[in-house]
């Protein structure tokens, strides 16, 4: 395993991290976290994202026991989590980021993670209603207590990141470091085009999510969505129509023969590509069984097989033309 700072902060984090969306709770009980967790920590892993909705906070109460099972030293390991949309119905409780919903949130989040504290805490949306100076300044305080060491955003727009790094600048707090955004074959936009000269010129971090384009990019919807699959589970309903998409599954097949040739399977040649891009600092896998985490793991070792020739070949099947900015 390889370890890249995140964006301009002292930290590193590994370049294939651990996350909880989804499985944590909903498919993955506290032993089936604790042996997961412990096979990507064993393979290099130090960073686990999770957020206070996944599982509306089941996910966090399932990760803080497996970390109260697995009794890792506390310095080798680094946890995220994320607010935004709350857990509970009443107002001022779901979808914002004023003050009393960040730091009610944070308590809440190390009450069911048993942690002191936690590394990473995300703006998991933007909030339109709430002036982002207000939203920074409760960050900055939940920080100067203790209770989280860094703060970032999920989603935000260059614009919207820009605007908190300066009020923070201007009153000298502290800055959000990271961004979490969507990145995968399909979906490139924050981390490409417009965002390559913001990620250029402030080192923004980032720490990417659904690289396999929620399983699309592993093969397994071919045929249909599998019972035991996320495009099976209650709730996830909305993923429907992009897992049986058949524009979007041809593409899919096309990358096989670009699999084969480097001896890997499709997730392995996705989680890679991923990690190909140099504003990536880490990417998010998910797992809902261990055998999953070994294999995603391995992709580590596809990283330096994808040449130059091989990422045209890629954006030849997504019908990507790159700019000179970017090559």
């Amino acid at each position: 395993m390889k370890y890249r700072h995140l964006g301009k902060t002292g930290i590193q984090v590994s370049e294939l991290s651990f996350g909880s969306w989804v499985t944590f709770s909903t498919q993955a009980d506290v032993k089936a976290a604790v042996d997961m967790m412990a096979a990507a920590y064993d393979a290099g892993v130090n960073f686990f994202d999770n957020a206070e909705v996944y599982a509306g906070g089941k996910s966090e109460t399932v990760m803080g026991a497996a970390l109260k099972e697995l009794k890792w030293r506390r310095s080798s390991y680094l946890i995220s989590t994320k607010f935004f949309w709350g857990i509970n119905e009443g107002i001022n409780e779901k979808n914002t980021l004023n003050r009393k919903r960040l730091i009610e949130g944070i308590a809440g989040s190390l009450e069911r993670l048993q942690l002191d504290y936690v590394d990473l805490i995300y703006c998991h949306r933007p909030d339109a209603t709430t002036p982002i100076e207000e939203t920074v300044w409760a960050m900055h305080n939940i920080i100067e207590w203790g209770q989280a060491l860094y703060w970032g955003t999920s989603e935000w727009s260059a614009s919207e990141i820009a605007q908190a790094i300066q009020i923070a600048e201007r009153h000298h707090l502290h800055k959000p470091v990271v961004e979490q955004p969507q990145y995968n074959m399909f979906e490139r936009g924050r981390l490409e085009g417009d965002y390559v000269r913001f990620y250029k010129d402030y080192g923004y971090g980032t720490t990417i999510w659904s690289p396999l384009a929620s399983g699309l990019l592993t093969g397994k919807y071919k045929g249909g969505i599998p019972k035991d699959s996320r495009g099976a589970l209650k709730g996830y309903e909305w993923l429907k129509n992009l897992l049986t998409d058949e524009q979007k599954l041809a593409k899919v097949t096309a990358l096989e023969p670009i699999a084969k040739e480097l001896g890997c399977t499709l997730s392995q040649l996705a989680l890679a590509w991923c990690v190909k891009n140099p504003f990536v600092s880490t990417v998010i896998t998910g797992a809902s069984r261990v055998e999953q985490v070994h294999e995603n793991m391995k992709a580590a070792d596809v990283v330096d097989r994808i040449t130059p020739e091989i990422m045209a070949k890629i954006d030849v099947i997504f019908g990507v033309k790159k700019s000179e900015d970017e090559e």
